[in-house]
């Protein structure tokens, strides 16, 4: 484990820690990763969790042995989103083709924020068929490639908050704010209140705000990617101050990097040697 504000591996020196990516538009998120790896001259690099080209924002990037800690970060993740009403595409976004032009409804802010509403809480949402989800073994979207029409199984998801945030009647867009559960398809919300709505809906635009507790104002651009030395890394003490944290002793230090269980104790506050408290 490292020391408080430590970027390298103190037995390696290799860099360890987060990176936080202001995705452009355009790229895929493995990309993104490729361009990390050479940065810091690693093999060892993973995100938490894949932005689709066309969205841009905060893609967390975990360095090194901090790969490790992927699984333990917070799960909830923010959006501020454009929705197109009146068309439904393939991808339920409007990088797809189109599958029907529909007329709008007379809709005004209150009918929307009453269609809102339905999707605000615990719900069972159905993924996009261009999606990563896995069916019976591959991704869903190189089934759809293959020429398969698919219709996937709902999941429950959790839309902390859904907020309106403009409306323009004229064109049919919508500005959303939304705080959600990992696993949540912006995309497909944008499909589902269009069908509820009774003109179709796809996502026109997409920026992830939050992610896995690192926001925009830790990210930084691709482009500082290519300037020496590269952009230093988020301590990884910092993205699990979430979680309880314990003390330990020396001793206990030692046993727990290899692999043996310790009974901790309630009071104390973080895993780190009792000499450097």
């Amino acid at each position: 484990m490292a020391a408080r504000g430590a970027s390298t591996g103190q037995d390696t020196g290799q860099p360890l820690g987060f990176l936080v990516l202001d995705k452009p538009a355009g790229l895929t998120s493995h990309r993104c990763v490729a361009a990390v790896r050479r940065a810091y001259g690693l093999k060892r690099v993973g995100h938490g969790g894949t932005l689709d080209p066309a969205v841009t924002g905060v893609l967390p990037i975990a360095v090194g042995a901090a790969t490790r800690l992927l699984p333990y970060l917070e799960g909830a993740k923010a959006y501020d989103g454009m929705i197109q009403l009146g068309v439904r595409t393939t991808t339920d976004d409007l990088e797809g083709e189109v599958i029907e032009q529909l007329p709008l409804p007379s809709l005004d802010q209150a009918c929307l924020e009453q269609a809102l509403q339905t999707f605000r809480g615990a719900i069972a949402q159905r993924p996009p068929q261009v999606s990563a989800v896995h069916v019976d073994g591959q991704r869903a979207y190189a089934r759809v490639r293959q020429g398969e029409q698919l219709e996937l199984a709902p999941r429950c998801v959790e839309i902390h908050q859904l907020a309106l945030l403009a409306w323009d009647a004229s064109s049919g867009q919508l500005r959303l704010q939304v705080r959600c559960s990992a696993g949540t398809y912006i995309r497909a919300l944008a499909r589902d209140l269009g069908a509820l709505l009774g003109c179709g809906g796809a996502l026109a635009s997409l920026r992830r705000t939050e992610a896995l507790g690192f926001g925009l104002e830790q990210a930084v651009a691709l482009e500082q990617l290519q300037s020496a030395p590269p952009p230093p890394l988020q301590d990884p003490l910092e993205a699990l101050a979430h979680l309880p944290q314990h003390w330990l002793s020396e001793e206990q230090l030692v046993g727990w990097r290899c692999g043996r269980a310790f009974a901790a104790d309630p009071g104390l506050t973080e895993i780190l040697p009792a000499d450097q408290a």
